[in-house]
């Protein structure tokens, strides 16, 4: 028996465009990885870029539990002496909704190369709109986000 490889130009891929009014941060991030992964399809090589592009709208809705708002930190360096940045994720909600969403499906990826590549095909938006109408995506089905 042999192993399949799938070759890069037969890899199908598609456009999924999911709302995030009400979904929780994490729930939604990890269904978000595994589209982008490509662990929804029968072709899936963990080696090899075979996942979905996602367009996220409405970000600046989703939801998260408990205290986390007041009590969960993103840490940045500004690579200088006491440059250690600090701040809230109901402060980076306000400012930069999309970010919060961002860093939560790029925890959840490899972080390599194929890691990096497979994350540009996250395209986030706060609001309703987006500039990818050409594409024709289409609502992610309920048995491919779960």
């Amino acid at each position: 028996m042999k192993t399949y490889l799938p070759k890069t130009d037969a890899i199908d891929r598609k456009w999924y465009v999911v709302d995030a009014d009400g979904k929780t941060l994490g729930r939604l991030a990890t269904r978000i990885a595994a589209i982008l992964r490509g662990k929804h399809k029968p072709t899936f090589t963990p080696h090899l870029d075979t996942g979905d592009f996602v367009v996220v709208v409405n970000a600046d809705k989703v939801a998260v539990t408990g205290k986390k708002e007041t009590d969960k930190i993103y840490y940045h360096h500004t690579m200088y002496p006491n440059g250690l940045k600090s701040r809230p994720l109901g402060r980076v909600m306000n400012e930069k909704p999309e970010e919060a969403l961002k860093k939560a499906v790029w925890g959840m990826l490899p972080k390599a190369r194929l890691g990096r590549d497979i994350f540009k095909k996250l395209k986030v938006y706060a609001g309703e709109a987006h500039p990818h109408k050409a594409q024709l995506p289409v609502a992610l089905p309920e048995q491919i986000a779960r």
